[in-house]
């Protein structure tokens, strides 16, 4: 069965590989030592396909991982979305997650934002207000009664992560559960919902990008 793989991977890929070759050929013990390794960078770069479940108002997951707890928190500086505190929803991606994210609803790219910073256990809460990040408003699509609004999703560095991939541009019109980047190695992802929203997602429930319902505006 083929795996999909994304771009971003085939380089850390081969490398495993030839490694994992060379090191089987200096000593047979050694090459089957470095075997998970290379199966395991394998599976970091996995880009399974998703379908997106339908319906007016949805917030569906855009990363892999576990939902952290829900907190009113206010949205990064940079997008300029207010001072006021909204819904946060933060997914936790371990080292074994997909980590492709996906867009959580249709909508249009009206601001695209890097920031520089630390590298905390991105399960901190500090990591969201701390670590570099690449932080995008969303203007979403009107439908189904809910008025046109603004939200952020927010792609944060970990611990382990060190490199942010955001794959859209300002202008640019996503698809609900559209890939939108990937962040490599560990890392967590933030939506911010301003307005009246229904969570429906649990903390601490495993979730799926592109798949798994966060939440819903309210009509």
């Amino acid at each position: 069965m083929r795996i999909p793989i994304h771009r971003e991977g085939w380089p850390f890929i081969g490398f495993a590989a030839v490694a994992n070759l060379l090191a089987y050929l200096l000593a047979p013990w050694a090459g089957l030592v470095l075997l998970p390794v290379t199966l395991w960078v394998i599976a970091f770069f996995r880009d399974p396909e998703r379908t997106a479940p339908t319906g007016d108002g949805l917030i569906i997951c855009p990363a892999d991982g576990k939902l952290l707890p829900v907190v009113q928190a206010v949205p990064p500086a940079e997008l300029e979305m207010g001072a006021e505190p909204v819904t946060r929803l933060s997914i936790f991606m371990n080292v074994f997650n997909v980590h492709v994210n996906r867009a959580p609803c249709e909508g249009t790219v009206a601001k695209l934002a890097y920031r520089p910073g630390k590298f905390f256990n991105a399960s901190f809460d500090k990591a969201s207000t701390d670590n570099e990040r690449m932080s995008m408003r969303l203007r979403v699509t009107a439908a189904g009664g809910v008025a046109e609004k603004d939200i952020a999703v927010v792609q944060i560095a970990g611990l382990v992560a060190r490199r942010i991939v955001s794959e859209t541009s300002e202008g640019q019109q996503l698809c609900r559960g559209a890939r939108f980047g990937i962040i490599r190695f560990g890392s967590r992802v933030d939506v911010y919902l301003p307005g009246a929203v229904r969570v429906t997602a649990k903390s601490g429930q495993t979730v799926r990008a592109g798949e798994t319902i966060l939440a819903s505006y309210q009509s």
